[in-house]
């Protein structure tokens, strides 16, 4: 057996013996506060799978509520990604510009998005606007922070080669620079999707009559509480596969970078 499945055998491994202490512990506990895992499993079952034939059994949870906070999910964070690479490209290779926003980016950033959650309910009202300005407002620093720090780091070698064989514009930017900066950019991409979950989750806490949120808290007031934590594993799970995507994107976009190449191999 390789040693990459050795490893992979091994986390596995640890997390079923998570998952057998965690039943252990909470069937004998016997706190309704703290279902097992198999209450868990059972109450998500019903929650999201108990639909009609027609609907290939699928709920209404999943239909009206799990997949548009995947889509806000994913809007928000590509709507950060749209704006905050270019920027960051840009003010990265322009110090002196850079030294001019500097001190207005690091006061924006210093305002957590969850405490402007009531500002943009007042501006834009309960739904998918609201909920989207709050993702991208909390996405869009990492993104664009490391971006710039990422475009700073071109090698002066390189530089000095570009410029002597006159490689400049589109060339420039997609041949040198951002080659250069991906392993930064994708650092950003990583906080910012598991920054862009808990903003999801809090904007619809908040101010939604939809979505992953919306359900958690009906399920905390109505004191359902096996399908409360349904809720949060799934928002464990979704954590976990969007890290996993991200990861598996960012080794096909890196094969080719030295670093990189040692860090995954090691």
């Amino acid at each position: 057996m390789s040693t990459r499945w050795r490893d992979f055998a091994r986390r596995w491994a640890v997390f079923v013996a998570f998952l057998l202490l965690w039943q252990l512990l909470t069937v004998q506990a016997d706190n309704p506060y703290f279902p097992s895992p198999t209450r868990i499993a059972e109450a998500a079952g019903h929650a999201w799978f108990s639909g009609p034939a027609a609907h290939l059994w699928v709920t209404d949870a999943v239909t009206h509520d799990l997949l548009p906070s995947l889509g806000r999910l994913l809007a928000g964070w590509l709507i950060a990604i749209a704006i905050g690479v270019p920027l960051g490209l840009a003010l990265g290779r322009s110090p002196v510009l850079t030294d001019y926003v500097s001190t207005m980016f690091f006061f924006a950033r210093s305002v957590p998005a969850t405490l402007l959650v009531p500002v943009f309910l007042v501006m834009f009202g309960i739904g998918t606007r609201m909920e989207l300005v709050t993702i991208l407002w909390g996405t869009i620093w990492p993104i664009l922070l490391n971006t710039i720090d990422g475009a700073r780091s071109v090698d002066d070698v390189k530089v000095e080669t570009a410029r002597a064989f006159g490689i400049g514009g589109r060339r420039w930017i997609f041949g040198v620079v951002l080659p250069a900066a991906l392993p930064k950019v994708f650092a950003g991409l990583r906080l910012a999707l598991a920054i862009a979950i808990i903003l999801m989750i809090v904007s619809e806490l908040m101010g939604s009559d939809s979505g992953i949120g919306y359900r958690l808290i009906n399920a905390q007031f109505g004191f359902e509480l096996d399908v409360m934590w349904a809720w949060i594993v799934l928002v464990s799970v979704l954590g976990y596969v969007s890290n996993l995507m991200l990861t598996v994107a960012e080794r096909r976009a890196l094969a080719w970078h030295p670093g990189f190449r040692a860090e995954v191999l090691d």
